[in-house]
């Protein structure tokens, strides 16, 4: 059983109609809809919740964490952000999305700004397998057709992927690094660009898919928790 806390900000769902229209239950409620399996223990949380509903007690229960968040990532907690970091770094598995990327979290997790263009246009995304033996693109074909969403473009200002799983093409012309892999501590990261809120993104099959997948990608490997500090010797130390 992997323990996944999907959390969102579920700030503009609350704000604006229009974005309520496309997530009545929250952008959470949908991807935990479109995700959940037998072996997936999914609890959700959001901004307003004390400590931004992530507790020492639920990130301690929690093997993968899904992070959405857009509008207000100035106001998230700094001693949240380090109590997550500080899982990453210990095994916790972490799938940001969208607009996750200019979180404090996945700033500090990557050591650059995650600038990157952006336009919203209503514009077809086609996002391209770019490593179909990944285990992330288990069940997709050779890409993903998105018929509206919103576009961000290279440069994106992060450091090299450890491993590269999409590349978007937009209909005005940009591309974008959209499936990125990293390993920060005993943790693996996964940054996957769609889901502009006011996009139905989070109910498309193939995107459910590639989270799930992700998930199961990201999850902590069960082993001995690695020692630091000063250790004796395994070998009697001849003079």
């Amino acid at each position: 059983m992997i323990n996944v806390t999907i959390w969102n900000e579920f700030i503009q769902e609350q704000r604006k109609p229009e974005v309520a229209k496309v997530y009545p239950d929250g952008i959470h409620g949908a991807i935990a809809a479109g995700i959940r399996q037998d072996d997936f223990a999914i609890r959700t949380a959001t901004f307003h919740e004390p400590e931004h509903g992530l507790t020492e007690e639920v990130l301690a229960a929690t093997d993968v964490l899904i992070y959405w968040g857009h509008v207000d990532h100035a106001g998230f907690q700094d001693q949240v952000i380090e109590r997550i970091c500080k899982r990453v770094h210990e095994g916790m598995g972490l799938i940001v999305l969208h607009s996750g990327h200019h979180s404090k979290m996945f700033r500090k997790l990557m050591g650059t700004s995650c600038d990157l263009l952006w336009r919203e246009a209503d514009e077809k995304e086609r996002l391209w397998v770019i490593d179909p033996s990944h285990p992330i693109v288990e069940g997709i074909g050779p890409y993903i057709d998105l018929p509206e969403e919103e576009m961000y473009g290279e440069h994106f200002d992060i450091p090299v992927p450890d491993e590269l799983i999409f590349v978007s093409w937009f209909a005005g012309g940009e591309v974008f690094r959209s499936g990125c892999t990293y390993r920060r501590g005993q943790g693996k990261i996964f940054y996957f660009r769609p889901g502009h809120e006011s996009y139905p993104t989070y109910h498309n099959k193939e995107i459910h898919r590639v989270i799930a997948n992700a998930v199961k990608w990201t999850a902590p490997v069960q082993r001995q928790r690695t020692f630091y500090g000063h250790h004796e010797a395994l070998e009697p130390i001849g003079k």
